[in-house]
């Protein structure tokens, strides 16, 4: 919802007034269209033009009322603390949170605007009040080898939940708070998009230490430059990653997971009549390409919530067979793929405890 491109290399006013000329010829939409234009006028500093954009939406005259009158509300309340009206944005973020909305994102709003002006107990308490709401009471937890709280529910929360966790967890950090079961919820969350992504995961922790976040935060050209070349050697990390050849990759779904995507997607029953059926269809495939001459061949090991975030990234249907190469050549790409055949002794790829050659290469010579 929110543009993100610097205001010198766009003429925000010029793009909001675009964008509120267009409201006007398609009022249905005009809810979508305003708020994008407020935005604009934000990024230029037009700020008091862009409350002037919140409230026509709010207003009882208004030609269609929006859809979502807390999140216009949430945004107002956001505008106003920046150019210096913080009585006013108080009074409406309290307002907000007495409505105690069903979505997430008037939440994320009101409770990032008191952490960014130092509100840190009040951004903790919204935070903390949006999840009970959202999730219900925080599930009990369960000590993890290193020591961190998991939350003991196995399923991931909706995906608009995760920033109000992440937002939690880095208030709870600057508060110099103990972790709790929503904390390593948090943890457990953001490990499991940074493998669908193929990145190495970055601890919470670490990302949400308190001198991190005030370095960038800081005016002190010493502290930018440290958090600078830190990103740096990250960047380059993961581009020589991205810059290794990668196999042509079979896709292998382990049979707990195929059972789960069978269940969640049955359209992809086709592809899959049966596991033993799918191990077989990996092995004769590998073993025709290899016969074609096809070198540097792998298979890649599928899960579900990283299909599904892969599908998500593409815009695509998780239910679409055509999907499931370009899955497959993803993993390959950011170095999840073993090579295929198997070292000579090694046990087989299918996970079994055989060994290869006693397992899916039993008939080779």
């Amino acid at each position: 919802m929110r543009p993100d491109t610097p205001a010198d290399h766009v003429d925000h006013i010029a793009e909001a007034e675009r964008l509120e000329r267009t409201a006007g010829l398609y009022p249905e939409d005009a809810e979508h269209l305003l708020l994008q234009a407020a935005a604009h006028l934000e990024l230029a500093d037009a700020r008091d033009r862009a409350t002037t954009l919140y409230d026509s939406l709010l207003s009882p005259s208004a030609s269609h009322p929006p859809e979502n009158p807390t999140l216009v509300r949430a945004l107002k309340a956001a505008n106003l603390w920046e150019y210096g009206h913080e009585a006013e944005a108080r009074a409406i973020i309290d307002g907000v949170r007495g409505t105690a909305p069903a979505d997430a994102a008037p939440w994320v709003i009101v409770a990032e605007a008191l952490e960014a002006h130092d509100e840190l107990d009040q951004a903790h308490e919204t935070f903390t009040q949006a999840l009970t709401r959202l999730l219900g009471a925080m599930p009990e937890a369960t000590q993890t080898p290193d020591a961190t709280p998991e939350a003991e529910a196995p399923a991931d929360p909706p995906y608009p939940t995760h920033p109000l966790l992440f937002g939690r967890h880095r208030v709870r950090r600057l508060l110099g708070a103990e972790h709790d079961a929503w904390d390593g919820l948090a943890d457990r969350v953001h490990r499991s998009r940074a493998a669908a992504s193929g990145r190495a995961p970055v601890p919470l922790d670490e990302l949400h230490d308190p001198k991190r976040v005030w370095a960038l935060g800081s005016e002190n050209p010493e502290d930018l430059r440290a958090e600078i070349a830190r990103l740096q050697s990250e960047l380059g990390s993961y581009r020589e990653a991205l810059s290794r050849p990668f196999p042509v990759a079979v896709l292998h779904w382990p049979s707990t997971e195929l059972t789960e995507l069978l269940a969640a997607y049955p359209d992809l029953t086709s592809e899959y009549p049966s596991h033993e059926a799918h191990l077989a269809t990996i092995e004769s495939s590998l073993r025709e390409l290899s016969t074609s001459g096809t070198p540097n061949l792998g298979i890649v090991t599928g899960t579900v919530p990283s299909y599904e975030a892969f599908a998500a990234s593409e815009g695509a249907s998780p239910d679409d067979p055509l999907l499931l190469p370009q899955y497959a050549t993803t993993l390959a790409a950011r170095g999840r793929a073993e090579g295929w055949p198997p070292e000579r002794g090694d046990g087989c790829w299918c996970g079994s405890d055989t060994r290869y050659a006693e397992c899916h290469g039993a008939d080779l010579p």
